[in-house]
């Protein structure tokens, strides 16, 4: 084990991390917002989303460093009385689950569909590739949101809630998969002419066997470079459609539901309970973009 992990702390990828200041920051801010989010259950000095701990009385409370700020509320606390650096932390939890949900669904279905569309061609290449095309040409925001909007208006009222979850990491996810579509697809032309792959053939492996067990492992490369990326942008999906008020129930809420309830006391004076959400979803955001560059400049043969 000792000789593994002396071996990958040697390889020419960790070396490139350790002498980039941009990845190594960028690398611990991430690591601290995971730990915390993941880990708010016990991070968390309060569960703000348990009413019996809920005190209307502290409600709109300042940070701590404020005048009339109390210490048990470092970064104050929302109209409802709820500690805000916890609901930050069980937010931003919120905000990653689906985040890194659509991002692996998004991810599935790009995958299939650029492997087919590359290894088959013909018609089939043609029709998956406009549509990706027309999805392409709107911005992924609309695709997110026209989704949203039909399976809600499908889907009773009272359901709304309960469904919320898996409608948009389902809508962002739509979004998405052309991206992942495009690029297996260039690549799985490139691989299926390769010599492994006629050998295959030759010896009467499936078709799909040729393709999951010897084109897919080789086109992966550049998928998880762009999946990383994509984090970032599915995040940030989510906080749009939250803050317009149809992405998460306000009884769950994430960065951007956070946002949108602190944006009606933004000019009242109650400014922190929307810079705060806001600044950690910056953060979060900055941090994986800045990684997810770092990670395809690295792994990039060009440049290196």
């Amino acid at each position: 084990m000792g000789g593994l992990l002396y071996r990958a702390w040697d390889s020419d990828l960790a070396y490139a991390w350790r002498t980039s200041p941009v990845a190594v920051a960028a690398s611990l801010t991430l690591a601290l917002l995971l730990i915390g989010s993941l880990g708010a259950d016990w991070v968390a000095p309060h569960n703000p989303f348990d009413l019996a701990t809920i005190n209307l009385i502290d409600a709109l409370t300042p940070p701590v460093w404020m005048e009339n700020g109390n210490p048990l509320y470092l970064l104050g606390t929302d109209s409802q009385g709820r500690d805000l650096y916890s609901s930050l932390l069980y937010g931003m939890r919120v905000s990653l689950f689906i985040g890194l949900a659509s991002v692996l669904l998004a991810m599935l279905i790009g995958i299939v569909l650029g492997l087919i569309s590359g290894y088959v061609g013909g018609r089939l290449d043609a029709l998956i590739m406009r549509v990706a095309d027309v999805q392409l040409s709107f911005p992924a925001i609309l695709i997110a949101l026209l989704i949203d909007g039909v399976v809600r208006a499908a889907v009773p009222a009272d359901m709304h809630e309960n469904i919320a979850f898996p409608v948009l990491v389902f809508a962002i996810a739509l979004a998405g998969w052309p991206q992942y579509a495009r690029t297996v697809r260039g690549s799985t032309l490139v691989e299926k002419n390769r010599e492994y792959v006629q050998a295959a053939r030759v010896t009467g492996v499936s078709s799909t066997a040729i393709l999951f067990q010897h084109v897919l492992p080789n086109v992966l490369g550049p998928v998880l470079v762009l999946a990383t990326v994509h984090v970032a942008t599915a995040i940030i999906t989510e906080a749009t459609l939250s803050f317009l008020g149809v992405g998460v129930p306000p009884t769950s809420p994430s960065l951007g539901t956070l946002i949108r309830i602190g944006n009606d006391f933004l000019f009242s004076g109650e400014w922190w309970i929307t810079i705060f959400p806001g600044v950690a979803l910056v953060l979060l955001v900055l941090s994986v973009n800045l990684l997810g560059d770092w990670l395809r400049d690295a792994l990039n043969p060009r440049l290196n």
